[in-house]
């Protein structure tokens, strides 16, 4: 995992008065627990990923609760276990990452939403959007519009976060309807405190499982109750969500002294403007405004009563939304169009950026500019001078950093097994020159950066293979596709794999065996899920043997002159068909964090521990940096020439090394010169250990002190 919750899971416990202090998945996790929720599922994706670790590591709890938790193997096996609240009042909930796990959830969410639900579903989704997203720019708005799903967007404060879980539940319940809360970064790494309540045992659980089974004809998907649910979602299901929403005051208004202007604002978005509106003298540290603000924990629907309450009497409102479309500006607008009464001005896109994060910045100079059009004293200069000064600092840090900091593209971890997959990929272009690499999310796709600059396309998760059947068909050379074993299971199997084989596609599947989703923390993934509940772990090579294909090679990754060879036969080979190459190499970061623990403890119990490290005989190395080029490694970097007659600094490899031994493979694969070594490293060695290393010593200082006398001079 990305990391051990094993002791903040603890906190999960506590009850009615106690006082929680953690951060915000863990928050979400107790509020969870505290709905009576009865079975969770998910798929990780940053950046609700340590959600489904938080879940694995409070299995004990979940289990002395009888809540079932099931890690998905992907988005839509996720969404389609809340189907168990259509038919029962079982409260259900279900994660992942937005925007691209709610589009590989969508088939299962379109039919959940059109059917309803009598237990409560809620789904959290991470909102990836703005400059700390990992993926492609949308948002969940769109989504939850198109299938009437009900959206919460919480003020980033663990008391309210909470409350809309909890909320979450009972909105859902209290409209049969599916809802949606959606966490960004900052709200999902939030620290703060909340008074807890007590865990709810959910009433019917694998403790105390149904007996009899229910079904209702019209829920099911089909005519004529499809046409009969779609008049539900309006005319039944919406009214009551907003008499919930109203009657509960989901939503916020925090009244300022300035009453002629005001701000809506996306429940997320809160403290940033907050944090603006304090920058600019109009908030105390405390977060009291003077300016009115109305916080939208519920983003969809919304009620037209309240936002005609807020604007009526306002000259002037501004609608503060991130991204585009703008949404909730046109719905406002509309909502006061129909209301000719209401005579105020609605600003939005206008003051802020169309697209981008409302970062702290894009926020106080979009609220500077507002107010310099509309303050009632009409004092623009105010406005414009706060928004200079940070213009100002900005200025002030470029000057005292005295050079513009580098950019740090993503790429590999140090001895990371996908690494020498790229490498062996550059080696065997000497031979069969370059073709197009179709990508695959994961990490896999920091080969497109330099060193390697190797592939031309990515489209999705586990669309490696499919998403390069159109260039295959249309390309002189075969194609080579990466996927992940991640990807594999996530849907590459069936949209990748047996697609190419009833389409008798001649292409080259190349799929990196790690055993985790690497690139969200680590999770575990169908394979490398062995517990006592589910000890069988469906491998890789079985499936695509009996799917059918002929041609299969599984190697070690870091085995680059294997990899090479193997490479080179399968772009030349007569045999046509798919053609798989398996690369094997456990996820360096997961053994590292597997490893650690016990070598610690061998340590502390003074057991010998032997570790590998590499490195760069000064003497051999040529300075080309050919290694570095082929490698990328973060630890394989430069250093100056002990040589004084060759000032070309050498290859050097620093205390990062993790042993992987790719710098020799490579070496030996590309024909490089012969300067790397492998020393072990020897802890706690015995009495034996020690003497001969005084002998082995001895030995080399001998023949050092023979090779500098006059009688041997060197050549």
């Amino acid at each position: 995992m990305e990391r051990s919750f094993r002791e903040e899971v603890k906190n999960l416990r506590f009850g009615a008065g106690e006082t929680f202090h953690g951060e915000g998945i863990l928050a979400v996790t107790k509020a969870l627990l505290q709905s009576g929720v009865s079975y969770i599922s998910g798929y990780p994706g940053a950046p609700v990923s340590h959600l489904v670790d938080v879940l694995t590591d409070a299995s004990d709890i979940l289990d002395e609760l009888g809540v079932h938790f099931e890690p998905a193997a992907n988005e839509a096996a996720a969404a389609a276990t809340l189907g168990a609240s259509i038919n029962y009042p079982i409260r259900g909930a279900a994660t992942w990452k937005s925007v691209v796990g709610t589009n590989v959830a969508s088939d299962a969410l379109s039919n959940l939403a059109s059917a309803g639900v009598t237990g409560g579903a809620l789904i959290i989704v991470g909102e990836d959007y703005g400059e700390g997203a990992s993926i492609i720019q949308e948002r969940t708005h769109a989504f939850a519009m198109k299938s009437q799903i009900w959206l919460l967007d919480p003020r980033p404060t663990l008391p309210t976060i909470v409350d809309m879980v909890e909320h979450g539940f009972a909105l859902s319940e209290a409209s049969n309807t599916p809802v949606m809360l959606e966490l960004r970064i900052r709200a999902c790494h939030l620290h703060g405190q909340f008074v807890c309540k007590d865990n709810r045992p959910p009433a019917i659980s694998r403790l105390h499982p149904l007996t009899i089974p229910g079904t209702d004809k019209t829920r099911f998907a089909l005519p004529p109750w499809t046409y009969a649910q779609e008049k539900s979602k309006t005319e039944v299901r919406w009214p009551a969500a907003v008499d919930y929403i109203v009657a509960h005051k989901l939503n916020e208004v925090f009244p300022g002294a300035q009453d002629q202007i005001g701000l809506i604002v996306q429940g997320g978005l809160y403290n940033g403007v907050i944090r603006a509106l304090q920058r600019l003298g109009l908030a105390d540290v405390f977060g009291a405004s003077r300016v009115s603000i109305y916080v939208l924990n519920v983003t969809y629907p919304l009620v037209p009563a309240e936002v005609v309450n807020f604007c009526r009497g306002k000259s002037s409102v501004l609608v503060i939304e991130e991204g585009q479309p703008n949404y909730l500006e046109q719905a406002i607008k509309a909502i006061l169009l129909e209301r000719t009464v209401i005579s105020t001005v609605l600003h939005g896109k206008g003051c802020l950026p169309a697209a981008g994060e409302y970062t702290g910045e894009i926020l106080l100079k979009g609220l500077a500019h507002y107010f310099s059009l509309v303050w009632p004293d009409g004092d623009s200069g105010r406005w414009k001078t706060a928004a200079e000064e940070i213009r100002l600092v900005k200025e002030r840090a470029a000057s005292l950093l005295g050079a513009p900091v580098p950019a740090r593209p993503p790429g590999f971890c140090v001895g990371c097994p996908e690494r020498p997959v790229f490498s062996a990929i550059k080696i065997a272009e000497r031979t069969i020159g370059k073709t197009h690499i179709t990508g695959d999310v994961g990490c896999h796709i920091f080969a497109s950066l330099p060193p390697f600059n190797i592939g031309n396309t990515m489209l999705g998760y586990g669309l490696g293979l499919a998403s390069g059947a159109g260039i295959a068909a249309n390309f002189k050379k075969r194609v080579i596709n990466i996927m992940g074993d991640g990807g594999f299971w996530h849907n590459g199997l069936t949209t990748g794999v047996t697609n190419a084989l009833a389409n008798g596609s001649d292409s080259i599947l190349v799929i990196m065996k790690n055993g985790y989703a690497a690139a969200t923390g680590g999770q575990r993934i169908p394979w490398s899920l062995s517990t006592k509940a589910a000890p069988a772990r469906p491998q890789i090579e079985p499936v695509l043997k009996t799917l059918g294909v002929k041609w299969l090679k599984t190697l070690r990754s870091y085995s680059v002159g294997s990899m090479v060879k193997a490479l080179i036969e399968a772009s030349t080979s007569k045999e046509c068909g798919l053609k798989v190459i398996i690369a094997d190499g456990e996820c360096q970061l997961a053994l590292q964090r597997r490893i650690r623990p016990q070598i610690a403890k061998d340590l502390s119990e003074g057991k010998r521990v032997v570790r590998t490290r590499f490195g760069v005989d000064p003497d051999v190395c040529t300075g080309d940096h050919s290694c570095i080029r082929l490698s990328g490694c973060p630890s394989l970097t430069i250093a100056p020439n002990p040589d004084p007659l060759r000032p070309d600094p050498i290859a050097h490899v620093d205390d990062n090394c993790v042993g992987c031994g790719l710098c020799g493979e490579i070496a030996d694969a590309a024909v490089l010169c012969p300067s790397f070594y492998r020393a072990e490293v020897i802890q706690n060695p015995s009495r034996w250990v020690r003497a001969l290393d005084r002998v082995r010593g001895s030995i080399i200082a001998a023949l050092q002190s023979r090779r500098a006398s006059p009688m041997f001079p060197v050549v």
